[in-house]
């Protein structure tokens, strides 16, 4: 994979009741900022709240790699970017940061589908998602 340009950054205010009993914050938590991370990313991507009625994507597939401990002191951003488009389907990759230090503390792959919610199928991305990702990123695809 080509080395990605993270155009979307967002802090992330970390609670108490992140944190797991050893300080660390527990794993299960990274999946809500990374959520966070694509709602404010794809409102950057569309300029702006997507209504209900316009989602027509879903997440089918994540995976995460957990490179090094967040504790409830550090101050974290998440870095999202699309690095491939496909017919029914985007690639999305996302990281945790130090803000600090932009060391890289997890990484996250979630594999975005086109979705028509009136008939429970896959479908081809839209052109608006297409052409709305390509001119955020600055880069076709």
């Amino acid at each position: 994979m080509e080395e990605i340009t993270f155009k979307h950054t967002i802090p992330v205010q970390l609670r108490f009741n992140d944190a797991d009993s050893l300080g660390h914050i527990n794993n299960s938590v990274y999946f809500s900022f990374y959520d966070l991370g694509k709602t404010e990313y794809f409102k950057a991507v569309r300029g702006g709240v997507i209504a209900p009625k316009d989602i027509d994507i879903v997440v089918a597939h994540a995976e995460v790699d957990f490179v090094a401990p967040v504790f409830l002191t550090d101050e974290i951003t998440v870095q999202t970017a699309v690095c491939e488009i496909r017919n029914k389907s985007f690639e999305l990759v996302q990281r945790i940061v130090c803000a600090n230090t932009q060391a890289v503390k997890c990484v996250c792959k979630t594999i975005m589908v086109g979705f028509d919610f009136k008939n429970n199928e896959s479908k081809l991305i839209s052109d608006d998602w297409r052409q709305s990702i390509s001119a955020f990123e600055g880069r076709s695809f």
